[in-house]
């Protein structure tokens, strides 16, 4: 029998507050001592094939001000454009990384291997992405937002043909600043906003 929930209300949502980064990321906070490494310090190993990248960015809130304490999750695929556990799937990208914003600066970094281009479910190809989700004081939901490549062929991409804004594509398009350098800023809210994603 299933009971009526006729009396309980919904638990309001709170931030994240200081207080994610010492249970996914210890280390952060100075916390040595529980594990060895923390969880998803690096999305891939020594020896991963293709390009090996670095993404470097802020993450802005509605005043102008990088957050000192946002924390980064990314997923991706690797060179080839396959995920872990794929057939294929190069064993030394696992895809998934944790990482936070500088306490001084507020800036954030992310090494990677660029990723290939995903093939979908039913043809075609995804653009080579990298999934982002950011937690952080002010933020109830955690936002989910791409990482695209301004020197890929994007044009294609079916999750960018959907933006209806076509001036706010840039928001999700990274800039190369150098051999293997990407420069990318998630904007929370006001001019430049980045696309936000309900995945």
């Amino acid at each position: 029998m299933t009971q009526e929930l006729t009396t309980l209300m919904e638990t309001p949502s709170q931030t994240g507050g200081p207080y994610v980064h010492i249970g996914c990321i210890p280390s952060f906070t100075g916390i040595t001592s529980i594990y060895p490494v923390d969880l998803g310090v690096s999305p891939i190993e020594d020896g991963a094939a293709g390009e090996i990248v670095t993404i470097t960015g802020e993450v802005i809130d509605g005043t102008g001000w990088a957050l000192r304490d946002a924390m980064l999750e990314s997923w991706q695929a690797d060179a080839a454009g396959l995920y872990p556990g794929q057939p294929g799937a190069d064993p030394k990208v696992n895809g998934f990384c944790r990482f936070a914003a500088d306490k001084e600066t507020g800036k954030f970094t992310l090494r990677t291997v660029k990723p290939g281009r995903t093939p979908m479910r039913y043809g075609g190809t995804q653009a080579p992405h990298i999934s982002v989700w950011i937690v952080a004081r002010g933020i109830n939901i955690g936002l989910s937002t791409r990482i695209y490549f301004e020197d890929e062929d994007n044009d294609s991409d079916p999750l960018l043909a959907r933006i209806e804004q076509r001036q706010r594509v840039s928001t999700l398009i990274a800039r190369k600043t150098g051999d293997g350098q990407y420069t990318f800023n998630i904007v929370l809210q006001g001019d430049g906003e980045t696309v936000f994603l309900d995945l």
